[in-house]
């Protein structure tokens, strides 16, 4: 994502403000200061490793073996991600089982934007990873991370549920060992609806300002000498 969707702490809207109070673990940990913040961190972190809720997202064959890893035989209970939720309003994870399509592009994104904070992303099969066989294609997304930030990459056509619940535990892993500051550098400005190039599949305003970037460096060519050395 471009360096100028970074931003702060999420806010209620002023015309909110009346209705709405907005408490997270995040404030409160920033509250105490540095003392506790790392006593609090990996206790905080741990319960949340072990409750990592999925969405229910699936676009192609991968979704097949994701619904496998349900049932008894592999029992995803077991690492507590077995409540696969039907909104992401409810859920801490998407992983994108199956080919992305530039269609499907901009409603990714969009359940994307919904999931609340902090929100984790396994890129499950090739298709999703890289394109895959649809490599080139002139509509499939070559590689999810282009258009959303990925945690995992789960290669394979398809992978294996055992691949999955491998992919769990080292996300699980990941997460106990960050820290609020670190997941706070990867915040980028959420929109509510994000509009996507189909060429790339890439978010327009990326797009926007890499031009912004080039027209800069054609306007001033000491500049761009400068960068070259």
């Amino acid at each position: 994502m471009a360096e100028g969707n970074v931003q702060g702490p999420s806010e209620v809207p002023d015309e909110l403000k009346d209705t709405v109070t907005l408490t997270t673990l995040e404030k409160m940990i920033e509250a105490m200061g540095d003392l506790l913040s790392p006593v609090v961190s990996p206790i905080a972190n741990a319960a949340r490793s072990n409750s990592v809720w999925p969405l229910t997202f699936g676009t192609s064959c991968c979704a097949i073996e994701m619904m496998s890893v349900g049932m008894s035989k592999f029992d995803i209970s077991r690492f507590g991600s077995e409540v696969f939720r039907a909104t992401p309003r409810q859920a801490d994870m998407i992983i994108t089982a199956g080919t992305i399509t530039r269609k499907m592009a901009p409603a990714l994104i969009t359940l994307y934007e919904q999931l609340p904070e902090p929100k984790y992303v396994i890129a499950m099969g090739a298709c999703t990873v890289t394109g895959g066989m649809f490599n080139d294609s002139y509509s499939v997304v070559q590689g999810v991370d282009r258009i959303i930030p990925v945690d995992i990459y789960l290669p394979g056509c398809p992978p294996r549920p055992e691949g999955i619940l491998d992919a769990l535990l080292k996300l699980q892993q990941k997460i106990r060992t960050e820290s609020y500051a670190e997941r706070k550098k990867k915040k980028y400005r959420q929109n509510a609806v994000r509009y996507v190039d189909y060429d790339t599949g890439r978010p327009l305003e990326d797009l926007v300002d890499e031009a912004r970037y080039e027209t800069a460096l054609a306007l001033d060519p000491l500049k761009s000498l400068q960068e070259s050395k």
